[in-house]
């Protein structure tokens, strides 16, 4: 990755989705959350903390990542 461009979370949460061949639906219920929210993740619309906790750990990454703070 470029020194100064950041993955968006959106586009983050959507790799790793993809990465596990999982749907959103399949996810969502996965991590305790509405598909419909998570479907928003995806597009942008900002997670709860609580949401990105438990999105986190079912991939085994940090909040960080999620979020496009840090790199693996």
């Amino acid at each position: 990755m470029s020194i100064g461009f950041m993955e968006s979370p959106a586009k983050r949460l959507t790799k790793l989705r993809e990465e596990k061949g999982l749907s959103q639906r399949q996810l969502a219920k996965v991590v305790g959350i509405h598909q419909a929210t998570y479907r928003l993740y995806e597009v942008g619309t900002e997670a709860s903390y609580e949401n990105l906790i438990k999105i986190a750990k079912f991939y085994n990454v940090t909040v960080g990542y999620l979020v496009g703070a840090e790199d693996y």
